[in-house]
């Protein structure tokens, strides 16, 4: 079955993303704390939905059209839960519209409104990944641009010729405050993982997936080597995120919820490893907040329009780079360890079994944390020959993800999602 979402993407040849923003926006618009288990299906929409009763306070109805990746796998996401808690307590009908095919994006809705038994409005909005929704006409929400660059060869290049790091560039960019909220992002993923260790029980859904983390966790053995502990313990962590995330637990979008285990994972190990402070590990996510703004501009972060490498391929490249500044590495080095790590990701579809961010998404989290890792070591001795620039690598990751069929796009309608019976 083809729902049409690919043609979204048929464009005159040219698979580089315009960029007319002349600039990226800041880091609190991709690291945002909310409940899973899906940036683009249930932060996105919740966002719109608050922002709907903000514009419509009078509104005695809404009628909700769901289209695209929102209508095929809205119910497995719980998206249409999500938008009638949030629009409660006024009357909400949905209508999961799965034939509609002339659409902006493939996470579209259309919301009517109504006030005496007449529409007064009809709002369309597009949740374009990471919990980031754009409403179209005059309440298009626009953020302002903080980063005058929008590749990683202009910032490294600012970097170095006023011989700084990646996080002192983010500090110079962004208001005084910008770390005092990367240290709430990182409470906020530290706690998500202690909480998921200490979970057991079935995860919600139609699979019936049993936690595994705390089991993971705890698989101690007399003659285990370091190299297997740390597999283990950063599997154990990913998979924590992650299972309470698909529990629809509170996660942080690192770029976007499905995604959320690798970076939480990779940085409380190593914190814990080398006894870092946690003001290391702002240090840390500022740099790895850059590389996820570069791909969101420049390319996607949403499963429903690039497949999950623009989601588990973008959160673990930002991981590489996180762990590349824990190790004070150079600005080369930390872009060989971004771009390995979204380079070894691409064409990798997104193909969740009953629309549910379980399987493969939680495995899949746990495979990334631990590529990162390998991904940092690789540039620590390669770096001054590698042939490919992480800008490139981002380019080519976006014309892939336009080239995917859309049943490789989060619709359920492919590969896992189509053979598992």
């Amino acid at each position: 079955m083809s729902n049409g979402i690919s043609r979204f993407f048929e464009n005159d040849g040219s698979a580089e993303k315009s960029n007319t923003k002349k600039g990226m926006h800041s880091l609190r618009e991709l690291y945002k704390i909310g409940r899973g288990p899906s940036s683009s299906h249930t932060i996105g929409p919740e966002r719109a939905c608050k922002r709907l009763k903000e514009l419509y306070p009078d509104a005695e109805k809404f009628k909700v059209f769901l289209y695209g990746s929102l209508a095929l796998t809205g119910q497995g996401h719980r998206t249409d839960v999500v938008i009638e808690q949030t629009l409660a307590p006024v009357e909400t009908e949905i209508v999961f519209d799965v034939e509609k095919t002339d659409l902006p994006h493939p996470n579209t809705m259309d919301v009517e409104v109504y006030k005496n038994g007449e529409k007064i409005k009809t709002e369309r909005i597009i949740s374009v990944g990471g919990g980031t929704v754009l409403f179209n006409g005059e309440s298009a929400i626009e953020q302002p641009i903080i980063y005058p660059h929008t590749t990683y060869a202009e910032i490294a290049e600012y970097c170095s010729s006023r011989r700084m790091r990646i996080w002192q560039y983010v500090l110079e960019m962004e208001d005084e405050g910008i770390f005092d909220y990367l240290s709430e992002i990182w409470r906020t993923m530290r706690n998500t993982v202690y909480e998921g260790l200490a979970a057991d029980g079935i995860i919600p859904g139609r699979l019936n997936l049993q936690r595994k983390a705390k089991y993971l966790y705890n698989q101690k053995h007399m003659d285990e080597s370091p190299a297997t502990r740390e597999n283990r313990i950063v599997c154990s962590y990913a998979f924590a995120a992650s299972e309470q995330n698909a529990y629809a637990a509170t996660v942080v979008t690192a770029p976007t919820c499905g995604a959320s285990g690798v970076l939480p994972a990779v940085l409380l190990y190593e914190q814990e490893k080398f006894g870092l402070s946690d003001e290391a590990i702002v240090k840390a996510l500022a740099t790895a907040g850059i590389i996820g703004n570069l791909i969101k501009t420049n390319a996607s972060i949403s499963g429903a329009e690039c497949g999950c490498q623009a989601e588990i391929g973008s959160a673990c490249s930002m991981a590489a780079a996180a762990l590349a500044e824990i190790f004070e590495m150079g600005i080369n080095q930390v872009e060989y360890s971004a771009e390995i790590a979204m380079e070894h990701h691409l064409g990798l579809t997104c193909d969740p079994i009953f629309g549910l961010v379980q399987i493969p998404c939680i495995e899949r989290n746990a495979v990334a944390a631990m590529r990162a890792i390998n991904a940092v070591s690789l540039a620590n001795f390669l770096s001054d020959s590698r042939k490919i620039s992480f800008d490139l690598v981002v380019r080519t990751m976006y014309e892939t993800g336009l080239d995917l069929a859309s049943h490789y796009k989060e619709t359920s309608e492919g590969g896992l999602a189509k053979l598992y019976r």
